[in-house]
């Protein structure tokens, strides 16, 4: 839920202001019901700002709750020096807001404001409009919804779950850099955390969770090898392996290296990294936490960004494969698919019923179950953060989840990994240009169009925005 403060500006001139308070209150009062509307929490200024001394104190106050965006409100003409004072005295993302009455000039103190505002360099977005216009609306939800986002990585931990995953360079980014562009800690965590907290797990339990996985999924294809009944409470016990480590160093999201040490000798974590990315596990209900595999730190970045924008679980796949006949791409990647798009539920039964549990493929020599689904049709917004000579991007397109019918999907399936979790995308962007631009082999979605906020994103974090699909 996203943290909005107001402070809204009126005329230095007593005499003035006393005219104007009424209508001041009132635009103060819509804007606020409508962040109230989309589901955020407003903190409001106890008085408008009227003098120096209190944009000081009002500023003060309202940046002492922490928003993540600030709206200064202006109604009437309200004298730029009170926005400078304000906004020196708030932190966070900056939005300067006018509604446009032809009576009152707040138009004017907009741009006044806004033009004092730049040229000391505090960065700040403009909107303008009745807020009841459902355009209008929709933009200061999109603009809340990314400063949520963008604020929320201030203070967080990511938890780096082993080294580098076979050489990619695309999945390893700086810590240094990550607390001085985004206020993210990295903790180093040994993957013999992994293997050493699941011999702790008491095999009631993991049975529990083998025996939840039998009964709800469609089918646990064991075939006495590569997966067994032992093998997968083998993977049950890393996923509460990850679940303790998590919960211990207070972590908000997180990456598993995996291969090859534990593809080779332990066990695949397909199962910990999918169900830490669902709503649900073998306990019931529960917060999503963003989980990627090969511990592809921009991918897990992108993926909580997304995230905290839409609520609901990410996709993390592969670009696996470009059917050209179909004009179709197969994302999949190993078991990573939250089981969620298989039918996009928040219940376990609805999904898990879609869901295969099948042996790994041959190069993972340790064995376990891969995740197999094929994801929910519906529109998708597909992402990627990235880096180009060393400056952060955000690579986005619009596109389609498809599916279609059994024979079809199951040949299609078949070309490749059959026992990975597939999603079926048609992509706005042309084959042609996302194969020549895109900047890494992972790639990360979420239901419904998000490109208005993840641009707004980008802006707030002064990350490079590209489209792929204009």
């Amino acid at each position: 839920m996203a943290r909005v403060g107001i402070l809204s500006f009126s005329d230095g001139r007593d005499f003035v202001h006393q005219g104007l308070a009424s209508f001041v209150a009132g635009v103060e009062d819509r804007i606020a019901a409508a962040c109230e509307r989309f589901g955020a929490l407003v903190v409001r200024g106890t008085e408008p700002i009227t003098s120096n001394e209190v944009a000081v104190r009002e500023g003060r106050r309202v940046a002492e709750e922490r928003p993540d965006l600030t709206i200064f409100n202006y109604p009437v003409w309200a004298f730029p020096h009170f926005s400078v004072h304000a906004a020196r005295a708030t932190t966070g993302p900056l939005l300067l807001f006018s509604n446009i009455d032809p009576t009152y000039p707040g138009m004017v103190s907009l741009l006044a404001a806004g033009g004092s505002l730049d040229q000391i360099g505090r960065r700040h977005e403009r909107l303008w409009g009745e807020v009841e216009d459902p355009a209008v609306a929709q933009r200061l939800r999109q603009i809340a919804a990314a400063a949520h986002a963008a604020r929320s990585l201030e203070g967080s931990t990511f938890a780096r779950v082993g080294g580098r995953s076979m050489g990619m360079y695309t999945a390893v980014g700086r810590t240094d850099e990550w607390m001085r562009r985004f206020g993210i800690d990295v903790e180093e965590v040994d993957q013999l955390e992994v293997v050493r907290r699941s011999e702790r797990v008491p095999a009631g339990q993991a049975a529990a969770g083998r025996q939840w996985l039998e009964k709800y999924t469609a089918g646990v294809h064991y075939d006495g090898k590569v997966l067994t009944p032992e093998i997968l409470e083998r993977q049950v016990r890393s996923y509460y392996a990850m679940k303790e480590i998590i919960e211990e160093n207070h972590i908000d999201f997180c990456g598993i290296k995996g291969q090859p040490e534990l593809t080779n000798h332990f066990v695949t974590t397909d199962i910990a990294e999918a169900f830490l990315n669902d709503p649900y596990d073998f306990d019931g209900p529960k917060q999503p936490v963003i989980c990627a595999t090969e511990n592809d730190m921009d991918g897990a970045l992108t993926m909580q960004l997304m995230h905290k924008v839409t609520g609901t679980p990410v996709l993390f796949a592969d670009v696996r494969h470009y059917f050209a006949k179909e004009g179709i791409w197969d994302l999949e990647n190993s078991g990573q698919h939250a089981t969620w798009f298989a039918a996009r539920s928040n219940d376990a039964a609805e999904n898990l019923a879609k869901v295969d549990l099948y042996p790994e493929e041959w190069y993972f020599p340790a064995g376990g179950a891969a995740v197999h689904h094929l994801a929910a049709p519906g529109e998708v917004t597909l992402a990627r953060l990235s880096r180009i000579d060393a400056r952060y991007r955000l690579q986005v397109t619009k596109g389609r989840f498809e599916a279609y019918d059994d024979e079809s999907n199951e040949a299609l399936m078949r070309q490749s990994n059959y026992a990975w979790p597939h999603a079926f995308t048609r992509m706005s962007a042309p084959v042609a240009v996302f194969l020549s631009r895109f900047g890494a082999n992972h790639i990360h979605a979420v239901p419904g169009d998000i490109t208005g906020e993840l641009q707004m994103i980008s802006r707030l974090l002064d990350i490079d925005f590209e489209r792929l699909d204009v």
